[in-house]
């Protein structure tokens, strides 16, 4: 998964167009935008996340790519000594 920051979307507009410029580069592509958490995601079929990027740059915005995308995914908690509690 390949996940992208993007702030300067702020609504429904912002979404449709990220998406259309996405699916331009690769159509089959699962992608779920979220413009309250400013987080686009996508299951590419094998595109260059640059170019990713680059189309969503192109569609006006400044996407910021989300080095490790599970990062936010909830996980159990782990104590310092990295058991689960």
């Amino acid at each position: 998964m390949i996940a992208f920051e993007v702030n300067d979307m702020t609504c429904g507009h912002c979404a449709g167009a990220i998406t259309e410029a996405l699916k331009a580069v690769d159509g089959g592509a699962q992608i779920t935008v979220d413009p309250a958490k400013h987080r686009v995601t996508i299951e590419s079929t094998d595109v260059d996340p640059n170019k990713l990027r680059d189309a969503i740059a192109d569609a006006g915005y400044t996407p910021v790519q989300i080095e490790d995308a599970t990062a936010n995914a909830c996980t159990p908690a782990k104590t310092c000594c990295g058991q689960q509690q």
